[in-house]
């Protein structure tokens, strides 16, 4: 225990990593699977590609709300950043990211990949003959639909539609009209496909696999589209623009209405990263710089395809099995036929994507058809196209069952979709509820309402992970069917808060934010540490996916002094620097980043042997914990509880393959077993549970 009054304050900004700094060094790890031998090679080209994804998505977001704050003159975060000095930061490792994901494509990934007979070929390895075909493949599938567009007083500079691909060119002459060549530029309709397959000119059948970019095409035959005037540079560029949707929720009618609104608008928003080849020459680049209304801290320089994450299409279009991982078979229940059966008889724990994701689906299903069943209430987040949940959900209403669902409409990037999905819903009869102004329900629940006998028996599904098939394939996550009556009760009270108008909620079991959740967390880490100062064992143990919260990084911080053992497992930012003398001496952060996207939500609560364990569907931000509609539930079951404690915490306690430990100067390091000490892989454990 300390008790050292040297010791900075608790508020002490040097006690906190900055969380778009720890969002966008994720993707470093991200991209070290790409640059791992021991992974399959299309694989390690997939994580190239996540990578690149990830810094789209983190300049749509992140990076737009850092430069709206310089804007707007924000004071400093709690880690002391100004917004000004963070912006800097952020293009310091953005600009080191993005040249470690080119070296690794054009030194690594690509060589071997031709080594493979997949061959990603520039302009100057075409033959003749490729260059014959692409020249007739560019006149007859590709000038078409292009719309080039000269750059004068009478043609301003066009919209650029947000990571659109666009070629700017440098002209010289007079056309037919006689103006003045000087730039002009192409824009790429998304229409057409960014990666181009070479027809197999050597009659080889799947032995080779010829790639081009599309952004190498238009740059080898644009002159095409100036006939008689000379093209004296052609260098492609991408903007990337500000996606945060922003609905003033207490100023309308109809959020529906003002998201489609919004939605329209989306792909122009404010300019935010200029990434263009780095051979345009600078008065080029300056006069987009102008146009997009940019500082050179927004430009990025890249050599080579400014599409780069395009390249994943190749992963799908070439069949080679041995390249990528092992496929595996999801454990399915027995005596899936009679899923309220299976369920009456104790809690079904699935541990996605370990266990299939089919028990859900089933579950809905027999619902929607069961003459016994009466209602059916749902959240919807993000959904997928094609969605057999949807599908039931729908048949349920046809079939008479009195059907809710809580779209949220405001999952980031589904916006549209889930408009669309709300629209099918309620002209099938279902009874739709956009959730709460001003919070976004995240939470994860299903309730089913069935007579039985004289009685009404409710049950449950509640997920740390969305209802959606593919990312239960590809994410981890935890799901509970219970029909544990304080359960139900408490996820029917919370509908009814959800689709009325009701004063806050007692529940018996559920926490739920934005009531009982946050300090529900932060009174059981301060009851580890009132254990620890009585001399009792204090232990947390707890993974999730990101954590801001300043409460809860106190609280832990706090009982580090008191002497609780503490294990972070968290997947992205984490604000909480461990290992700082006095301080955080206790508590431990891992990151691990495997073959899926780790994605479960796990509190472990020690509680002097009588422990506590949580699922949840919110991480610890601010945003999940105090701004959005949560749940975090426990498992009551021993047995289930066990296995979620195995499996979820112990498991990748134990990883010394796919792991990174955070070290106090904020950086991470890999984890590698010690002398002596067998390799082991947490997903890979849990893949070989399946065979036994």
């Amino acid at each position: 225990m300390t008790t050292d009054s040297s010791l900075p304050s608790l508020h002490d900004p040097s006690l906190y990593a900055n969380r778009e700094l720890g969002q966008l060094d994720f993707n470093f790890r991200v991209l070290a699977q790409a640059q791992d031998p021991s992974v399959p090679l299309l694989e390690r080209l997939r994580y190239l590609c996540i990578s690149c994804t990830n810094l789209d998505e983190f300049f749509e977001i992140r990076g737009g709300a850092v430069r709206h704050a310089v804007e707007l003159n924000l004071p400093a975060g709690m880690d002391g950043l100004a917004p000004a000095v963070l912006l800097e930061r952020i293009h310091e490792r953005a600009a080191a990211l993005v040249d470690a994901q080119y070296r690794c494509f054009y030194e690594e990934l690509r060589p071997a990949l031709a080594e493979q007979g997949i061959r990603l070929l520039q302009r100057e390895q075409w033959t003749a003959e490729q260059a014959g075909w692409l020249r007739a493949h560019f006149q007859e599938e590709i000038m078409p639909v292009l719309s080039p567009l000269g750059l004068d007083p009478a043609h301003p500079f066009p919209k650029i539609l947000n990571k659109s691909l666009n070629v700017v060119v440098q002209l010289e002459g007079r056309d037919a009209f006689g103006r003045e060549g000087h730039l002009a530029v192409v824009r790429a309709p998304r229409s057409l496909p960014r990666i181009i397959r070479l027809p197999d000119a050597d009659g080889d059948g799947d032995a080779f696999h010829d790639f081009v970019f599309l952004s190498e095409v238009l740059s080898a035959f644009v002159h095409e589209l100036f006939p008689g005037m000379m093209v004296t540079g052609a260098h492609q560029f991408r903007v990337t623009r500000n996606s945060e949707l922003i609905v003033d929720e207490d100023d309308m009618d109809n959020l529906a209405l003002a998201l489609r609104d919004e939605l329209l608008g989306r792909g122009y928003l404010r300019a935010v990263r200029l990434e263009i080849d780095e051979r345009c020459p600078q008065p080029v680049v300056d006069s987009l710089l102008a146009n997009f209304e940019l500082s050179e801290s927004a430009v990025y320089k890249i050599n080579g395809p400014v599409n780069l994450n395009r390249v994943v299409q190749v992963y799908d279009m070439v069949q080679r099995p041995d390249l990528k991982y092992r496929p595996f078979q999801p454990r399915l229940p027995r005596d899936m036929d009679a899923m309220f059966e299976l369920i009456r008889q104790g809690d079904v724990l699935l541990h996605h994507p370990f266990d299939s994701f089919t028990p859900v689906l089933e579950l809905i299903r027999q619902a929607a058809e069961d003459p016994d069943v009466l209602a059916i209430k749902q959240t919807l987040y993000r959904t997928g196209k094609e969605s057999a949940i949807v599908e039931h959900l729908i048949q349920a209403a046809r079939n008479g069952k009195d059907v809710t669902v809580v779209v949220e409409l405001r999952a980031r990037f589904d916006e549209e979709a889930n408009l669309r999905l709300a629209d099918r819903l309620q002209d099938a009869g279902v009874q739709v509820v956009y959730g709460v102004v001003g919070y976004k329900t995240h939470a994860k629940m299903l309730l089913v309402v069935r007579r039985e006998g004289s009685a009404l028996r409710r049950y449950v599904h509640l997920g740390t992970g969305n209802y959606h098939s593919g990312t239960a394939r590809a994410y981890t996550d935890f799901g509970l069917l219970t029909a544990h009556p304080d359960i139900g009760n408490d996820v029917h009270l919370i509908f009814q808060q959800l689709s009325g108008l009701a004063a806050p909620l007692t529940l018996s079991r559920l926490l739920q934010s934005p009531f009982t959740l946050h300090p529900g967390v932060l009174q059981r880490i301060a009851r580890e540490a009132a254990h620890a100062r009585a001399g009792r064992p204090g232990r947390i143990v707890a993974k999730m996916n990101a954590l801001n919260e300043p409460e809860v990084v106190r609280a832990l911080y706090r009982a580090s002094q008191a002497g609780v053992e503490i294990d972070l497992i968290v997947r992205g930012a984490c604000a909480v620097r461990p290992g700082i003398p006095g301080i955080s001496d206790s508590i431990r952060v891992r990151s691990v980043v495997g073959r899926f996207l780790e994605h479960h939500r796990i509190w472990w609560f020690g509680n002097n042997d009588a422990p506590e364990l949580y699922c949840s569907s919110a991480d610890w931000l601010e945003r999940n914990l105090l701004r959005r509609v949560e749940t975090a539930f426990p498992l009551l079951d021993p047995g289930v509880a066990a296995r979620v404690q195995r499996e979820g915490l112990l498991n990748y306690l134990a990883d010394n393959q796919n792991a990174w430990e955070l070290r106090a100067d904020g950086c991470y390091e890999r984890r590698l077993p010690a002398p002596g000490e067998q390799p082991f892989s947490a997903q890979l454990a849990l893949l070989a549970a399946l065979d036994a």
